[in-house]
């Protein structure tokens, strides 16, 4: 695997999506598959849903798993009512399902696995004071964390870190893994075993 910049990834991305390509409902079920090969139905995870399109890709793993059995907790701090269409759409299929969501961790939960849909390629500023806190609390967990695209708070670019990014167990990129990752230092640290799916979409051209 090798680093694209996140304008290529974008790039590739709005190519797809100008084709009639449908990714989240993709990289959503990639997501709940990574985590159905490694943890069985009884399993509880912990799905952590962003504002943006990254917390839709969560949110469509959360319902796969509901799906099929397992028992899935979605915390979503900033609530649905912002999100974009694809993410909404994502939203609605885990109402649909029977599915419901808090804006705090819920006290007393002990999941086996963490999905980690909370920022993705796009972040480009220090998160926020409640993100930040939220992302130490479920560091201090020390859990099994499967981050989508890369994890919260790092800069897929760079590779720094804004603040305290999420330590994830493993990494799974959609469509490439951002050049961020493969610079030593916080962020290929945080990310923990990468892994990749490309959804089928090729990048283009450099």
């Amino acid at each position: 695997m090798s680093g694209h910049p996140v304008a290529r990834i974008r790039l590739a991305e709005q190519q797809a999506l100008a084709q009639g390509r449908a990714l989240m409902p993709l990289a959503g079920r990639a997501a709940a598959d990574f985590i159905a090969a490694r943890f069985g139905p009884a399993s509880q995870v912990l799905v952590l849903a962003g504002p943006g399109n990254n917390g839709g890709d969560a949110l469509v793993a959360a319902t796969h798993l509901r799906g099929a059995g397992y028992r899935v907790h979605v915390t979503m701090p900033s609530g649905p009512l912002r999100l974009p269409p694809d993410a909404a759409r994502a939203h609605a299929g885990w109402r649909a399902q029977g599915g419901t969501e808090s804006t705090d961790l819920p006290a007393g939960l002990q999941p086996d696995v963490i999905i980690d849909g909370l920022f993705g390629i796009g972040l480009n500023r220090p998160l926020g004071d409640d993100w930040q806190a939220l992302v130490d609390a479920v560091n201090d967990w020390k859990l099994p964390v499967l981050a989508l695209d890369v994890p919260s708070g790092v800069d897929a670019d760079s590779g720094r870190e804004w603040g305290r990014a999420l330590r994830a167990r493993w990494t799974l990129s959609f469509i490439a893994v951002a050049r961020g990752l493969h610079v030593p230092g916080p962020a290929r640290q945080a990310a923990g075993e990468r892994h990749l799916d490309t959804l089928g979409v090729e990048m283009p051209a450099a």
